[in-house]
């Protein structure tokens, strides 16, 4: 009796161990995963803009694999944006992808950057990387976050330095029916 439960004490210790070595990028990771293939609405709760009155927001979970996440962000029927997200040496990178109705690449497309840490479960932050200052000078002071719970996904933008907000929230309860593909997509 004693060995049984030994052996079982040694197999739970080992997997709180395991659960408690994940970093909080990939607990991040893998909690959002957990919403790949679904669909959600979302508003701006910041820094409205004229481009994000042109319909309804919605951002599809669209392709999740170990190390890449793409999530297409529309705006009404513009399916230019896609926010991707690459895994690696427990930091995260955002990148942009924009695209044009034809699926060419828009001029101003993939800036971002990557986490400076590992962040937590629930957030993530990627300053702009040089890429972005070399393509957006203006962008030099741009931080990105994302927020991720059981009940919300947030997207922001602050450019430090300036006024410059944003922000766009999607409720995680809800989810929609799934759209098509976003423009320039390739299955």
């Amino acid at each position: 009796m004693f060995k049984k439960a030994l052996t079982l004490l040694i197999i739970l210790s080992s997997f709180i161990a395991q659960a408690q070595e994940k970093t909080g990028a990939q607990q991040f990771w893998d909690l959002l995963k957990q919403h790949c293939g679904k669909a959600y609405e979302g508003e701006v709760i910041q820094g409205m803009t004229d481009a994000f009155k042109n319909g309804p927001l919605v951002m599809h979970v669209r392709l999740c694999s170990d190390t890449l996440i793409k999530i297409p962000f529309f705006v009404g029927d513009d399916k230019s944006r896609t926010w991707v997200l690459k895994l690696e040496n427990d930091r995260i990178l955002l990148k942009h992808d924009h695209r044009h109705a034809d699926g060419s690449e828009d001029k101003v497309t993939q800036y971002g950057g990557w986490t400076t840490n590992t962040g937590q479960a629930g957030i993530q932050i990627f300053p702009a990387d040089q890429e972005t200052v070399n393509l957006l000078p203006a962008a030099v002071g741009n931080v990105w976050w994302i927020t991720n719970d059981k009940t919300h996904f947030t997207y922001n933008l602050r450019r430090i330095g300036t006024d410059r907000l944003f922000t766009v929230k999607f409720d995680l309860n809800k989810p929609i029916a799934t759209p098509s593909a976003p423009w320039g997509w390739k299955d």
